[in-house]
């Protein structure tokens, strides 16, 4: 495929060579010139450059629950065998069977 440079419109990469390179909308480029030739790399994301904030915001009220509930004692183990990890899960289905209600039909 092929598209003419035309002076005063920005150069457009067509729609199939986008989805046959996997770029996505939104998705930043890194362009690289050498020797007359245009390489068009995806950026590498920076570190801490991986999430939204409001995305990082979830998942560190996340971490904050889970770090709540080991301060609570809430967790399990840890075991030194597979075993007594196994019977650890099967007491734990044995109390939640029990506490299972009939339904009404």
């Amino acid at each position: 495929m092929t598209v003419t440079v035309k002076s005063k419109e920005p150069l457009v990469v067509p729609l199939t060579v986008r989805r046959r390179a996997g770029l996505k909308v939104g998705q930043e480029l890194e362009f690289k010139v050498s020797g007359g030739v245009i390489t068009i790399l995806p950026k590498p994301p920076r570190s801490g450059d991986e999430y939204t904030p409001a995305q990082r915001r979830i998942i560190d009220a996340q971490i904050a629950g889970g770090m709540a509930d080991v301060a609570a004692g809430r967790v399990h183990g840890p075991f030194s065998t597979h075993q007594e990890f196994i019977a650890s899960l099967h007491k734990e289905a044995r109390k939640l069977s029990r506490k299972k209600t009939k339904r009404s039909a």
